[in-house]
């Protein structure tokens, strides 16, 4: 396996870092962004090439492109969740989804895609999540934020695909890590909640790498709800109504 530049966005933290650290074990030469300057440091202790930024802000998107070399693969994983109803959801909160969920991964497309096109080569995988198929109560902004980028992966691949870039999207369900925390006010009823069906973030992680080697179209975890998302397509009444019981009751 060819040891390849990888870019990755929320590396600082759950999934992003796990992700981070697997490609590093692996020889892949790793630029890792986000915030957390002392998550940073710890990626660079062993080995990555980081640099802080913020992609609710544009020109900071603009930046950490330049910064970058001739990368091989992008993996847009940062992402941010408030799991509340949607009119009780602060403007803040509502922008802070569309900015990082949203235009972030467009706006980073934008900038990395010219130079995959004009070698002929590159791969973006989207780290999207299953309200992006099926939206559940209590999250109907942030699955409207992740609904766009399935889309846009849809439409991305369609259009990269003569050019030799491949675009592929994993769409975990729960996973447990911090994002869980920040995204609801009562995270042990939401964890409790999901008992059973939350993901380990090692799991996802590794499924995400061998992505880097073996693009496919999409990856559906945990498998079981590749089969949800296909019926709720169909009879979303039903599914609707089965889910209730997973849907943060609060």
């Amino acid at each position: 396996m060819k040891n390849k530049k990888i870019f990755i966005t929320g590396a600082t933290s759950g999934l992003g870092k796990m992700i981070a650290e697997l490609c590093l074990k692996r020889g892949h030469e790793v630029y890792a962004t986000g915030r957390n300057e002392e998550a940073l440091n710890h990626l660079l202790k062993l080995g990555a090439k980081v640099i802080k930024g913020d992609l609710s802000n544009k020109e900071d998107i603009h930046r950490i492109c330049s910064e970058l070399p001739d990368i091989d693969v992008a993996i847009i994983n940062a992402g941010v969740g408030f799991f509340e109803y949607a009119f009780k959801l602060s403007e803040k909160e509502i922008d802070a989804m569309i900015d990082i969920n949203v235009r972030a991964p467009m706006y980073l497309v934008k900038n990395l895609s010219p130079k995959m096109i004009k070698k002929r080569s590159g791969h973006f995988i989207f780290i999207g999540s299953q309200a992006g198929k099926v939206a559940t109560k209590k999250a109907s902004i942030y699955a409207a934020t992740k609904h766009a980028i399935t889309g846009f992966a849809n439409g991305l691949r369609m259009e990269l695909e003569p050019h030799n870039v491949q675009v592929s999207a994993v769409y975990p369900g729960p996973i447990d890590t911090p994002f869980l925390d920040k995204a609801s006010s009562s995270s042990a009823s939401y964890r409790n909640s999901l008992k059973g069906v939350l993901l380990s973030p090692e799991k996802v992680a590794k499924e995400v790498i061998k992505l880097i080697d073996r693009p496919l179209r999409e990856i559906n975890l945990p498998k079981i709800l590749n089969i949800t998302s296909k019926l709720y397509a169909v009879a979303p009444t039903i599914v609707e109504t089965l889910g209730k019981k997973f849907f943060t009751k609060k």
